[in-house]
């Protein structure tokens, strides 16, 4: 993708902007985010650096990693960061899932401009509920959140303002995949249900395979079984009652698995935001969601979705398709949670533009229809 046609008008132009985060260059949510900030940087006329302990940086620094037991030094972070304009760290000083690390990185930074773009906060994850020092806050900080819910949260409990940042996706959809690798999965008869998740409690695959089993169908996760989920993974899998296929074969990637699929199933119970529920519209596939607070919230931008614990809906559906929703879904998706819609958000949230908060269901905009601005 070229970058945007206005990059060299922009202030931003030439300056360079470093994403900071425990791991990046994987697959989890942070690190997919990550490349869309990269990209949306990019089309802004900026120099994208990539810095962590884990994964494939750019920069990897030693004791940023999410099991490191020594926290960076400064003089690492310094040979990383030091001639960098913006730093963003991304959800470092969000979960303090390697606190002394997070605490390295704030103090580095203090002072300095930095976002710091939070995923998920403290009192979200029980483990974490009675950290009450984060996230850090400093007068020359940015804070974003990527949705209404936790911004609402981050002041009521911190007192910090912040931004909402949705997501922004680039996505390129390749139907001329979908053949080819279900040959490969050997798809028996009856739609392909994918859940493009981790095996972990609230991502409830249970609810994935029950609805998978309803519509006679093959079920296919592709994340792995993380957060001491294993055993329970291996049992429910032991009790299925339907195909069951795993992880994405050699050489593939998560758009030639959208094409393969006939649905996709996201059954969370809670979700910092939900990857899926954007992808699926961009790569024009139906979704059964679970009901989760997020999801309603984006909901509000006026997405068609079917739910995960009624089997019913989603096979009417498939038994009759309705190309007019999924034209439907990929609209909202590309207007509200593009690339392009990010670099503008972006674009106004360095340069200081006031911001509003017309997004979903938020009451700061009295219930308003959903809105892409920063600005009033």
């Amino acid at each position: 993708m070229r970058p945007r046609d206005d990059a060299r008008m922009s202030n931003l132009f030439g300056q360079r902007v470093a994403i900071v985060s425990y791991r990046l260059g994987m697959a989890d949510g942070v690190s997919v985010t990550a490349a869309q900030w990269a990209t949306a940087f990019r089309r802004l006329g900026m120099r994208v650096r990539l810095v962590a302990g884990d994964g494939r940086p750019d920069v990897l620094v030693p004791g940023l990693a999410l099991d490191d037991a020594q926290p960076p030094s400064r003089r690492l972070l310094d040979a990383a960061l030091a001639d960098i304009d913006v730093v963003v760290a991304d959800n470092v000083c969000s979960l303090p899932m390697n606190q002394a690390a997070g605490e390295a990185v704030a103090e580095y930074l203090r002072g300095r401009p930095a976002v710091l773009r939070h995923h998920d906060l403290p009192w979200e994850r029980e483990r974490y509920a009675g950290v009450t020092t984060w996230p850090p806050d400093d007068p020359s900080w940015h804070h974003v959140t990527v949705n209404d819910m936790a911004r609402r949260s981050l002041s009521d409990r911190r007192g910090i303002l912040a931004t909402t940042v949705y997501h922004g996706f680039d996505e390129t959809p390749r139907p001329e995949d979908r053949d080819g690798l279900r040959a490969r999965l050997d798809v028996p008869a009856g739609p392909l249900l994918l859940q493009p998740t981790r095996a972990i409690a609230r991502k409830h695959v249970d609810v994935g395979l029950a609805l998978a089993e309803s519509l006679g169908g093959t079920f296919w996760l592709t994340g792995p079984a993380e957060d001491g989920y294993a055993a329970d993974l291996a049992r429910l899998l032991r009790e299925a009652r339907v195909p069951v296929r795993r992880r994405l074969p050699d050489g593939t990637d998560m758009a030639a698995a959208y094409a393969a699929c006939d649905a996709v199933v996201f059954p969370s119970s809670w979700e910092g935001f939900g990857l899926p529920l954007i992808e699926s519209a961009l790569h024009r596939k139906p979704i059964a969601v679970g009901d989760f607070p997020v999801a309603r919230e984006l909901a509000a931008f006026g997405f068609r979705w079917f739910p995960a614990a009624d089997p019913e809906p989603l096979r009417a559906w498939l038994a009759d398709p309705d190309p007019s929703l999924l034209d439907h879904n990929e609209a909202i998706a590309r207007t509200h949670f593009g690339i392009d819609a990010l670099a503008r958000r972006l674009e106004l949230l360095l340069s200081g533009a006031p911001v509003c908060h017309h997004s979903g269901t938020d009451e700061d905009a009295g219930g308003q229809t959903a809105c892409d601005c920063l600005t009033a």
